[in-house]
């Protein structure tokens, strides 16, 4: 390692370029290249592996001396951007990725040009960050006194939402002293099919995931209501303490919504937190023709999302409302005297995000939103949801066309969980055939669905939440999966209708 000297480091220079002029035009050419990605990425594979070679060159050792930027971008260049996750081609299918924006692109540079530490304090960043949350009450139909924060996803967003529901049950007890000393087990429900964030939430805020209730689900893969009634009578006369229902809007797995507002009337009648995770489905709420599905959703307590799903804002970027503002603050205000607010200067200013969830050091998240939402506005990007919606009815349709092909779920939303149909193989042979399929398509670059299971078997999953999907490339989809189902089995159409 190299041994500074004390006369270097008295040395009066920064870190900023002494060529400011050099400077601009490789910030330029930078530019260049994020654009032309963009523009240019459908034109290449979905997804490509990272050569070897490849992984080693970035296993560089610790850099001490400085390089030039032109050399640190050619080597991005090379190295890092043409192995993307893929998520911003029209015919990713796998995962819940949202595919970006190219206004992004500039909201992003500008944000790192302010370098704002959101946390708190009197500047235009948390003015910004004020105006998404006010934006995100208004589109939910929440009060004008809630609270919000923007956090890094959902899993961030449930997290907060359940520690405020824990808290409001026994207020600051529970900070100071911890649930050991509560007087009863605190019990949470929510769907077989949600998102295991909900059970690593209960882990890390001291419940145990036992404490999490996972209600059975109706055909269509919502929660039983009535099972849930049950779940909770009989948690009741075992002498433990039910504290919060977490609804789904949209589950990941399937899309499957839940009964909403027969929840948010199960938890005010039973005294419970009625928290809805909504990581991506909640934002359905942009397209008046969806928004029915949701109905219940504004009752919620809380309720968790993520702009950088079906919003298409870059990563990351996900937000929490909660309906009683004064029990979200008192869930995580800290005041220690280098915090102190102050009456005047930088120091003054209400409501810092720093009170309303864990973290002190925050990035200027809002800034991208901002510049989405005024650019785009509600209604077009409402407009992307629903195409999105119908894309999947009509990937839906294209499988039950097919009799190679069997429709594994219902179509709620934008999800699709399907399979290639043979009669030849057994349970365990079919599922490793669709995963086989799946890993195919990644690997040839012509699509990238993933897998999920739904009761018991192993689906293709194809997740429709991309602004740049058209139509067209569905059929290539199905195309793909047919050819490569036919590939694997030597089987036809014919042998299919047997």
């Amino acid at each position: 390692m190299h041994n500074f000297s004390e006369e270097n480091s008295r040395e009066e220079t920064s870190l900023d370029p002494a060529d400011w002029d050099g400077f601009r035009a490789s910030a330029h050419a930078a530019l260049d290249i994020a654009v032309d990605f963009l523009r240019r990425f459908d034109h290449g594979p979905v997804w490509r592996p990272v050569p070897q070679e490849v992984r080693e060159a970035l296993k560089e050792p610790l850099p001490v001396d400085e390089r030039s930027l032109d050399r640190v971008l050619a080597d991005f260049e090379a190295n890092i951007l043409p192995y993307a996750t893929g998520n911003i081609h029209p015919r990713f299918f796998g995962w819940v990725h949202g595919a970006g924006l190219a206004d992004g692109i500039i909201a992003e540079m500008l944000a790192a040009a302010m370098n704002c530490n959101c946390g708190g304090r009197n500047h235009g960043a948390i003015e910004v960050e004020n105006t998404v949350i006010d934006w995100c009450k208004e589109l939910f139909r929440f009060p004008s006194d809630s609270s919000g924060l923007l956090v890094s996803g959902t899993s961030m967003a449930n997290l907060v939402g359940l520690a405020v529901a824990r808290n409001s049950r026994a207020g600051g007890d529970i900070r100071k002293r911890g649930l050991k000393n509560y007087p009863r087990t605190l019990v949470a429900y929510t769907s077989a099919e949600a998102h295991e964030s909900v059970a690593r939430a209960m882990e890390i805020l001291g419940f145990g995931s036992e404490s999490l209730r996972k209600i059975s689900v109706l055909q269509d893969l919502s929660i039983d209501a009535g099972a849930l009634r049950a779940a909770i009578a009989e948690d009741r006369r075992a002498g433990l303490e039910p504290f919060c229902v977490v609804g789904c809007a949209g589950t990941v797995n399937t899309g499957a919504i839940d009964p909403l507002d027969e929840m948010a009337s199960i938890c005010s009648a039973e005294n419970i937190w009625f928290h809805v995770d909504g990581a991506f489905g909640a934002l359905a709420f942009l397209s008046d023709s969806l928004r029915p599905l949701f109905k219940g959703l504004e009752r919620a307590d809380s309720l968790a999302f993520d702009f950088h799903k079906w919003a298409q804002i870059q990563y990351d970027a996900g937000c929490v409302l909660v309906r009683r503002g004064d029990l979200h603050r008192a869930a995580f205000s800290m005041r220690p005297a280098y915090l102190r607010r102050a009456s005047r200067g930088l120091g003054s200013g209400e409501d810092w995000p720093c009170e309303f969830g864990p973290e002190l050091s925050r990035s200027f998240r809002a800034l991208k939103i901002w510049f989405a939402l005024r650019e785009h506005g509600a209604r077009k990007i409402g407009g992307v949801i629903e195409r999105n919606c119908a894309q999947a009815r009509y990937l839906a349709k294209l499988v039950s066309e097919r009799p190679e092909l069997e429709l594994l779920a219902p179509v709620s939303l934008n999800i699709v969980c399907f399979g290639f149909r043979t009669q030849r193989l057994s349970a365990q042979e079919a599922d490793q055939l669709n995963e086989e399929i799946v890993a195919d398509l990644q690997e040839s670059g012509v699509a990238a669905p993933s897998t999920t299971r739904v009761r018991g078997r192993l689906a293709i999953r194809a997740n429709i939440t991309n602004h740049r999907t058209r139509f067209s490339d569905l059929d290539v989809l199905v195309d793909a999966v047919v050819a490569a189902g036919r590939a694997r089995t030597g089987s036809s159409t014919a042998d299919v209708a047997k």
